[in-house]
C-alpha cells in the first residue's frame, strides 16, 4: 500500500472517525456505546492492517498488535477521573515497561526496531546484523537509543496523563465525557504523538549513524547490504 494512503488511513481510523462518533453520534448510539465503538475502531484498524494489509509479522508488528489488544481490553474498563487518565496512558506506559525491562536484562530492544527497518530478507542477513550489533560502538548506541526511547515514552505517558486529568473531568457515561475524550484525543495526537514520533526518528538516526560508522567505507553510494557484504568479506580475509 502507498505510504501516503496508509498514513491517511491511520489518521482516519485512528483519530477522525473516533472523534466524529464521540462528538456526533452519542445521542443516536448512546453515550457508552459510542465511547466503546470509538475506542475499538482504532484497535480494529490495527488488527486488519496486520492481518490483511501489511501481513508482516515481526517484532514491531507483534508489539503494535499487543498494544492494540491492550487498548481493546481497556475500552471496557468504564472509569473516569484519575482512573481514566491512567487507562488512556497505559499503552504509552507499556513501552516504558517493556523497553526499560530490556535494559535491565541487558537486551536493549531498540536494536529490534533498527534491524526491522534495515529489512533483512533471510537468516544469513539476520545473523550478519546480529554480529554487527554486537560490536561495542553499535551496542552502546543501541543501549542509548533504548534508554532514549524509555525517556521519550515516559514523558509522553506523563503528559498524556495530566492532559486527560485536566480535560476529561465529566462523569463516565455522559455526553460531556465523550466530548471531553474527543477533545483530549485530538490535542494529544498533535501535541504529544507528533513530537514523540519526531523524537523517535532522531533516536533512530543516532543509532543508524553508529551502524554505518562500523561498516567499511566504499566509493560511490552503496546500499546497506552492499556494505554488509564488504564487511563480511573483510572479516573472512582476516587470519
Amino acid at each position: 500500500m502507498n505510504r501516503t494512503l496508509k498514513l491517511g488511513l491511520d489518521f482516519l481510523f485512528g483519530l477522525i472517525i473516533p472523534i466524529i462518533i464521540l462528538s456526533r453520534f452519542s445521542d443516536e448510539l448512546g453515550n457508552i456505546t459510542a465511547y466503546v465503538v470509538s475506542a475499538l475502531i482504532p484497535v480494529a484498524w490495527v488488527v486488519i492492517d496486520l492481518l490483511f494489509i501489511t501481513k508482516r509479522f515481526n517484532f514491531i508488528t507483534s508489539f503494535l498488535g499487543l498494544n492494540a489488544v491492550l487498548r481493546g481490553i481497556l475500552a471496557f474498563w468504564f472509569v473516569d477521573g484519575v482512573a481514566y487518565a491512567f487507562k488512556d496512558s497505559a499503552s504509552s506506559l507499556l513501552w516504558v515497561v517493556i523497553f526499560g525491562g530490556s535494559l535491565m536484562f541487558g537486551r536493549p530492544l531498540f536494536g529490534a526496531f533498527v534491524a526491522q527497518g534495515l529489512g533483512p530478507q533471510n537468516r544469513d542477513q539476520e545473523r550478519a546484523i546480529g554480529d554487527l550489533f554486537d560490536e561495542k560502538s553499535v551496542h552502546r548506541a543501541i543501549w542509548r537509543g533504548t534508554l532514549g526511547m524509555v525517556v521519550v515514552s515516559m514523558v509522553a505517558t506523563v503528559a498524556n496523563f495530566f492532559l486527560n486529568l485536566r480535560i476529561v473531568v465529566a462523569e463516565f457515561g455522559t455526553q460531556a465525557f465523550n466530548l471531553q475524550v474527543a477533545e483530549s484525543n485530538a490535542i494529544a495526537r498533535f501535541a504529544i504523538a507528533v513530537p514523540e514520533a519526531l523524537a523517535l526518528m532522531v533516536l533512530m538516526g543516532f543509532v543508524l549513524r553508529a551502524v554505518y560508522a562500523a561498516l567499511p567505507q566504499a566509493e560511490g553510494d552503496p546500499d546497506f547490504w552492499e556494505l554488509m557484504r564488504l564487511r563480511e568479506e573483510n572479516r573472512a580475509q582476516k587470519p
